[in-house]
């Protein structure tokens, strides 16, 4: 059996789906890395809503995905940019994510870190973008989960330079009852985080972020580096004190940072987990193992479906990432907050079930066919 896909030139070719899935069953905890994945929200199809209404969340489905991440050892990093965080998602719809997510977490035993952001304000001096992130810290903590510091689009429009984030950061990182990740979310995933750390000279802005984190060691458990720049990445890393883990949010180039190298590795901190949770997870176990050579030969052919998903503009790869959780039967429906399911082309979606039935990642690959092609025939695509 085939299926008719459409390229970006609107002419069709056949592909012969997968007929079963990769053998991927839960297992032993994860050791060698702490490996988080970034989850996105079901948003609820039954809602009267308006892209620009408060999000409706289907939370028995948003819930039940999460519990399948933590069934596969992974942790799970909520309320974050692949949550639609800022775009779709807000700060009344992450807090009670935030609440909900915490407490199963807690039911289950699974690891959680929570975003901590400013998104209640659009913009406002670093005082109150202080508080802002304050309020929000204090939820997290008080829900039992790790916080994570997430740039502000707030701060980023009122900073007058490198000074205003490091009064601001050291400030929450001295109010913090427990260590932290702090987050690098590079322009590409959100454009009004230009400049961030006060230069849009990289070089420059590193250094700041790295005074931050020099200052406050014992507060920072780790860094989460998402600029699709490998190199940057691993010469972060190495400048990092003793003790201060690198997570990587490199979407593009993810193996070979957590492989390592002689002078170090970085853990995982990844919106891509999301619809390969259990293959990245079956990854990390080789590499438990010391199978450096295993791990890559499991997570290498991922890559091309990453990059696919995460392609220009970077910020609309949640579309991918909810169209395969459909697919994979993870929810009934292909509906978003915010109406994002119309960010992505048909072309696009075509290509990214093709990628992903070619490395096994649907658990019911008939299924998958089957939804695919309905979507083909709401576009006018027979079969």
């Amino acid at each position: 059996m085939t299926i008719q896909l459409p390229d970006t030139s609107g002419n069709l070719r056949a592909y012969e789906p997968r007929q079963e899935p990769l053998a991927l069953t839960t297992g032993s905890p994860l050791t060698s890395r702490t490996v988080f994945s970034a989850a996105h929200v079901v948003a609820d199809p039954f809602a009267d809503t308006t892209p620009d209404s408060p999000a409706a969340i289907d939370w028995d489905a948003t819930l039940a995905f999460r519990r399948h991440l933590w069934s596969h050892g992974l942790g799970v990093a909520e309320a974050m940019d692949t949550a639609q965080r800022g775009m779709g998602l807000d700060w009344a719809g992450a807090a009670e994510l935030i609440r909900r997510s915490a407490a199963e977490a807690k039911a289950v035993g699974g690891r959680i870190a929570c975003g901590v952001g400013t998104d209640q304000i659009a913009a406002g001096s670093p005082a109150e973008v202080r508080a802002a992130y304050e309020e929000q810290l204090a939820l997290v903590e008080e829900s039992g989960a790790q916080s994570i510091l997430m740039a502000s689009r707030a701060l980023a429009a009122t900073a007058q330079g490198p000074e205003d984030y490091l009064e601001v950061y050291g400030h929450l990182l001295r109010q913090a009852s427990e260590p932290v990740v702090l987050h690098w979310l590079g322009p590409m995933f959100d454009p009004a985080l230009e400049g961030y750390w006060g230069s849009s000279d990289l070089d420059a802005a590193t250094d700041t972020f790295l005074e931050v984190i020099a200052a406050h060691p014992d507060k920072v458990d780790g860094i989460k580096v998402s600029l699709l720049d490998a190199q940057r990445e691993i010469d972060i890393r190495r400048r990092l004190p003793q003790g201060v883990r690198c997570y990587t949010g490199d979407d593009f180039n993810y193996p070979e940072l957590i492989a390592g190298d002689e002078k170090g590795f970085s853990h995982a901190l990844l919106g891509i987990f999301d619809p390969l949770g259990p293959l990245a997870a079956e990854a990390v176990r080789v590499l438990d193992t010391g199978d450096t050579a295993g791990f890559r030969e499991l997570l290498d052919p991922t890559v091309e479906l990453s990059r696919h998903l995460f392609q220009t503009p970077t910020r609309f790869y949640k579309t991918g990432v909810v169209f395969l959780a459909w697919l994979a039967g993870h929810q009934s429906h292909f509906t978003m907050v915010g109406g994002l399911q119309s960010a992505r082309s048909l072309p696009h979606f075509a290509r990214a079930y093709e990628l992903a039935d070619g490395l096994g990642l649907f658990p019911d690959p008939k299924l998958a066919e089957e939804r695919m092609k309905n979507l083909l025939s709401l576009y006018g695509v027979n079969q």
